[in-house]
């Protein structure tokens, strides 16, 4: 047995020190703890089990131990022993293998069993297991976070793994769908013009997490806070993976790009009572989880996985936070998409809380302060809370942009009436706040649904590959196929689809609030019908790099676009201010066919919007006609007989469809013709007004 000191409470985790490893871990109630050495992932026992003393390795609720002479590199894992009552909240088994929650690495055996952790026994041999890891060991070479503000930010969710796993990426086989694959396409990110990456969940999942057959692709099944996915990773040593993603990190900031996570606080990979053991449930049951007060053997479910974290106990928050600020201090990212963030917001009865603490605590964390925080403002049962997300800097994905901008183009009757509010960042939702523009994170699609070229080309979903009988995915999407299910060589629909796609990109790029487009849509990659893709880690996920030829036309539109918007359609003098005050300042004026004469009738389907902003030394006429036929509309004057100049008109052909201004063509009439279905934008003529 190795020599052994009784170590310290804190860190928590495995923490390196000149002379050995620190272990500390929380587990409330258990009555025997042993650590666990390896020296392989796959040994099917242990090389060394140092049992804890419960006097000298105990402290409250905390077990630990100095092993002198380890260092990084060493394998390890937990057992627990202690009481298995169900009924009492307790699910303590000493024959399962158990993960650190804060092991900074984890490995995967070769013959990973999640079956063995569901069932009675012992797992060894198939367990997952933690790696010690220094942190400290890298060299940041003077990278530090952006903290470019959100007004001028343009937000492109991806998958790590699906950006450049096809075959076709032009990467090098061993590093497609890994940090360092993503780093040979940064050129593609700067051309194209972006500002942040929000990465699907890196944090380590469980991949079998699936139905049979499949994967768990999206990566929504959490069995680390602290420790990323090792099979993003080119390299296989635990402190390679880390290295790895420090230098994405690095070299996407060289390029201005930040890095935004999507994680996932609010459940587990263990799921329900029927779920695996793999770490939290025999560490601390009753602590980690949310239970029924009527039946504490079972879940609280309002994640729709089996499981919810119970972020109302102070372990489980300083977990969160711990972190949030581990990404930020060690790995230099630069926010966090928390994923169904509604369900923070619950107390332990599941009950909505005005001042929710963990929400609370981790926006008003000094460690955090210029950090992005983005919430997805919803949860599985039913807690919608667009508009009224709790705190004075949390931004929300807004739910209702994407399903009043999705209806406005697909023709709903009445879909007018919410149709400004949505253009000019939902002063419906947020102007009572005093709260910034970019509160609303304006989006059209994301990982969860169609994507852009689905949106056009099917009104059903067609999710039969994920086995369940086409019976999961979200029914209403709110498309239009028109006027064939699926791909259609017919000249017509596809032209129309083509424009229907870029009045898509201009409504969520000219809106007023942050945009965020989803990978690949600017190519029109698509998932055959398929609006629940998250098991399918295959062609139907992954970006087909072959469309960016294909569609070199509608990527040039997406580019000039977004050029247009970050230099020229915002104002940097607007960045911090709020939402009322800017729609006072900007005189902002709505019309119809006639100036001045908005027509709010039901079967309205147009729109026209005049902009002027910066004293009076900038205007733009937007133009929004989502009727099917031709419209033609009256023009403002402008003073001193300067004239307007056609930027965009998505009815163009390729590429009068977006010119720059300085080389936009001038409109010589009182009126301009849009035809049915598409966006026009025009700017005054700096070089006469």
């Amino acid at each position: 047995m190795l020599a052994i000191l009784p170590g310290r409470s804190f860190p928590l985790g495995a923490t390196v020190f000149p002379k050995g490893v620190n272990f500390s871990l929380y587990s409330r109630g258990s009555t025997r703890v042993e650590l666990l050495l390896f020296n392989s992932a796959d040994d099917a026992k242990p090389a060394d089990v140092i049992p804890l003393d419960p006097h000298k390795n105990h402290t409250f609720h905390y077990w630990h131990v100095f092993v002198p002479g380890l260092k990084a590199g060493q394998i390890y894992a937990y057992r627990v022993d202690g009481p298995y009552k169900p009924e009492k909240g307790l699910r303590f088994d000493p024959t399962k293998i158990l993960l650190d929650p804060y092991g900074k690495a984890v490995v995967f055996p070769r013959h990973y069993d999640r079956k063995a952790a569901c069932q009675p026994g012992d797992n060894t041999p198939y367990a997952l297991k933690n790696v010690v890891v220094d942190t400290s060991a890298y060299d940041w070479n003077g990278d530090y976070p952006l903290h470019r503000p959100f007004a001028r930010s343009v937000i492109y969710e991806m998958h790590l793994a699906g950006f450049t796993r096809h075959p076709n990426s032009g990467v090098t086989e061993e590093k497609r769908g890994t940090f360092a694959g993503l780093i040979e396409k940064i050129p593609y990110l700067v051309e194209l013009g972006i500002t942040a990456v929000e990465l699907l969940p890196v944090y380590a999942f469980d991949p079998l997490d699936a139905p049979p057959g499949l994967s768990n692709y999206w990566g929504y099944s959490p069995i680390s806070f602290f420790a990323l996915h090792p099979f993003y990773s080119s390299r296989k040593d635990p402190q390679g993976v880390m290295d790895e993603f420090r230098d994405m990190v690095k070299m996407l900031h060289r390029a201005g790009i930040e890095v935004i996570l999507d994680v996932v606080y609010n459940h587990t990979t263990e799921n329900g009572a029927e779920g695996p053991t793999l770490s939290f449930r025999g560490l601390a049951n009753d602590v980690y989880y949310m239970l029924d007060p009527k039946d504490r053997s079972r879940y609280v479910n309002y994640t729709g996985t089996g499981n919810t974290l119970n972020t109302n106990h102070p372990v489980v928050r300083r977990m969160i936070l711990d972190s949030l600020r581990y990404w930020v201090s060690e790995m230099h990212v630069d926010g966090f998409r928390f994923d169904l963030a509604s369900i923070l917001s619950r107390d332990e009865h599941g009950n909505p809380v005005p001042n929710p603490p963990v929400l609370l605590d981790i926006e008003n964390d000094p460690y955090l302060a210029g950090t992005k925080l983005i919430a997805e403002a919803w949860d599985a049962a039913g807690l919608y809370q667009v508009g009224n997300f709790v705190g004075d800097r949390w931004r929300e994905w807004n739910g209702k942009f994407r399903d009043d901008i999705r209806r406005w183009v697909r023709g709903d009757i009445g879909s007018i009436y919410a149709f400004p509010n949505r253009m000019l960042a939902s002063p419906d939702l947020y102007g009572h706040e005093e709260k910034e523009p970019d509160q609303s994170i304006n989006f059209i699609t994301c990982h969860d649904g169609f994507t852009l070229n689905d949106l056009v080309t099917y009104e059903q979903k067609h999710n039969e590959a994920n086995g369940e009988g086409n019976r999961d995915g979200h029914n209403e999407n709110l498309s239009c196929n028109h006027g064939v299910e699926g791909p259609s060589k017919d000249p017509e629909i596809e032209a129309l689809r083509e424009r229907q796609i870029k009045n898509f990109f201009a409504y969520a790029l000219l809106a007023l609030g942050a945009p965020m487009i989803q990978m690949g849509d600017e190519v029109r990659r698509t998932q055959r019908g398929n609006n629940n893709a998250y098991c399918q880690d295959n062609e139907i996920s992954w970006f087909d790099w072959s469309l960016v030829e294909k569609h070199a036309d509608l990527l040039r539109f997406v580019r000039e676009l977004i050029r247009f918007r970050l230099h020229f359609a915002s104002d940097p003098e607007d960045d911090f201010k709020s939402l009322s005050q800017i729609l006072q300042e900007a005189r902002i004026t709505l019309h119809g066919t006639h100036l001045n004469q908005p027509d709010w009738s039901p079967h309205s389907h147009s729109l026209a919007m005049t902009v002027s902003n910066g004293g009076g030394k900038r205007f733009i006429h937007m133009i929004f006609n989502a009727y099917h036929d031709p419209l033609t509309f009256e023009l403002p004057a402008l003073a001193n007989g300067g004239r307007w100049r056609r930027v965009l008109d998505t009815s163009q052909p390729s590429p009068d469809d977006l010119i720059p201004p300085f080389r936009a063509p001038r409109v010589h009439s009182t009126h301009y013709r849009a035809e049915g279905r598409s966006v026009v934008v025009l700017v005054a003529d700096l070089d006469e007004n």
